[in-house]
């Protein structure tokens, strides 16, 4: 902008502060600035369908970038390691109150960083309910890296043998809940449960002859890539069946049920004993987690730090105090309603076009696409869309012959489309673009001539006709339309 000359509209208090703050890094690393820059143009320009992400409003995002950054808190609210944190203790107690008024929940623990550690803090918080051990106490005591395979060994049989039952990858569950390339894995002997062959829907019955057969110390429900709704009350009367303890990790539909999508039997936090959350994803929030539960827990789960937890980080708290505030107001509930039903719209706009999907259908969040029948891995057709400007990710199916790197499936989500305004009736054009990209993509070969499963090829022009019809779909519906960093 020329000196002296003026902006065509007076720019809304988060383009100047966003502006500002650019220009104070700027002043800095410039790049660093400039790639800030770059990505809210990548993401204003992109069709983001990834299940697990979303935009958070600008005042999360501001609350994130303050002095409280440079504050240590270990310890909880009027029980700190470090004097001077009279502010954080508000700031924590702020979201913990949110949090247990949006969920129903008796008690939240808002300080994990992650949706990994606070499944962390969930795990040892059973683990030390159940039994206090010297040799959890010795485990504690030492990195986590030094112990071995015999030392895990030991520590589960000083445990009593501690055991998780929990959903397969392939099925739609998580690298958390107890699989070997995780530490949930070296704490637990785990075993899987999966999905009817037929329908790919949660067997119950099959459930419950697991957990009595194996005896699982806490049982896990919830997924990274299932279409359908879980009944938690059914869960926890397996649980209870077999003495174990229920634990829900509602990552992803998080704001389904702070959104009152999810009640009665699907609502989780009612029937677990104790339940974890990103605090992104559907919930609209800064990259965090948290941990709920019941009464009986809170003192185990209150110690995560220093259990597992580092200090704390008490800009992101406030954060999540933010978003939490914003999710138990009314319109929250319409938000959280549009992407069920922009997911279900998307559904039947590519069962229309003739792809297959899992479970045929959705009733929340996310839909997953067979992409065999293209003819294509899910990292040929993830590739290909993103060159279309289509943002996805592979996952793998229900029995996936390519395993978990190059999958047969395509996720998709509508959390960030539905934030940007997109509803039902584009549902069926996104459908369409989605459906163009892979009915035009052929696998590739290797160098040797053999059929690939990476490589791809995108007929001529269909990558460039989709990007532009893409753009004309976002256009329509600005992100963050408040904010003009020009």
């Amino acid at each position: 902008m020329a000196a002296g000359s003026e902006p065509s509209q007076p720019y809304t208090p988060e383009s100047t502060a966003f502006r500002s703050a650019l220009e104070v890094i700027r002043g800095v690393e410039p790049r660093v600035a400039d790639a800030i820059g770059a990505e809210i143009e990548d993401q204003r320009a992109s069709l983001k369908l990834i299940a697990s992400e979303n935009y958070a409003s600008p005042a999360v995002l501001l609350a994130m970038g303050n002095w409280f950054s440079d504050k240590y808190a270990e310890g909880t609210v009027g029980r700190r390691f470090y004097a001077g944190c009279r502010n954080v203790d508000t700031v924590e107690a702020l979201a913990a109150e949110h949090a247990r008024e949006l969920f129903g929940a008796p008690h939240a623990y808002v300080q994990p960083h992650s949706g990994i550690d606070a499944n962390l803090v969930a795990f040892w918080a059973v683990l030390a309910q159940r039994v206090e051990s010297p040799a959890l106490e010795r485990a504690q005591a030492r990195h986590i890296n030094d112990l071995s395979e015999e030392d895990w060994a030991q520590l589960r049989r000083a445990l009593g043998d501690q055991r998780m039952l929990g959903m397969s990858l392939d099925a739609g569950g998580h690298l958390t809940h107890g699989f070997r390339p995780n530490i949930s894995g070296k704490m637990f002997e785990q075993r899987s449960y999966g999905t009817h062959p037929a329908t790919g829907l949660l067997d119950y019955d099959a459930v419950r002859a697991a957990a009595h057969e194996f005896r699982p110390l806490i049982l896990i429900a919830g997924y990274s890539a299932y279409p359908r709704l879980v009944n938690f009350r059914i869960m926890r009367e397996i649980a209870d069946e077999v003495g174990a303890t229920l634990m829900v990790d509602m990552a992803h539909f998080a704001g389904l049920v702070a959104g009152k999508v999810f009640t009665g039997d699907f609502d989780p936090v009612p029937h677990a004993q104790i339940t974890t959350t990103t605090t992104h994803k559907s919930l609209r929030g800064p990259r965090g987690g948290m941990v709920l539960c019941d009464s009986s827990l809170a003192e185990y789960v209150d110690k995560g730090c220093p259990m597992v937890l580092g200090g704390p980080l008490p800009h992101v708290m406030a954060a999540k105090a933010v978003a939490f505030a914003e999710a138990r107001q009314p319109q929250f509930q319409d938000y959280a309603q549009r992407i069920v039903d922009n997911a279900q719209a998307l559904a039947e706009g590519l069962k229309r076009r003739g792809a297959t999907l899992v479970t045929d259908g959705t009733d929340n969040h996310l839909v997953l696409i067979d992409v065999s029948g293209y003819g294509l891995t899910g990292r040929q057709a993830e590739s290909a869309l993103l060159d279309s400007g289509i943002v996805t990710n592979r996952n793998a199916i229900p029995q996936d012959p390519n395993g978990a790197w190059y999958t047969s499936g395509i996720r998709i989500g509508t959390p960030a489309l539905t934030t940007r305004g997109l509803g039902t009736a584009e549902m069926d054009e996104v459908a369409d673009l989605i459906d163009t990209v892979l009915a035009r993509t052929t696998p590739g070969t290797t160098a040797s001539g053999k059929p690939s499963k990476a490589q791809h090829t995108l007929a001529g022009g269909v990558a460039a006709q989709v990007s532009e019809r893409a753009a004309e779909l976002l256009a329509k519906h600005p992100l963050y339309p408040g904010i003009d960093l020009s």
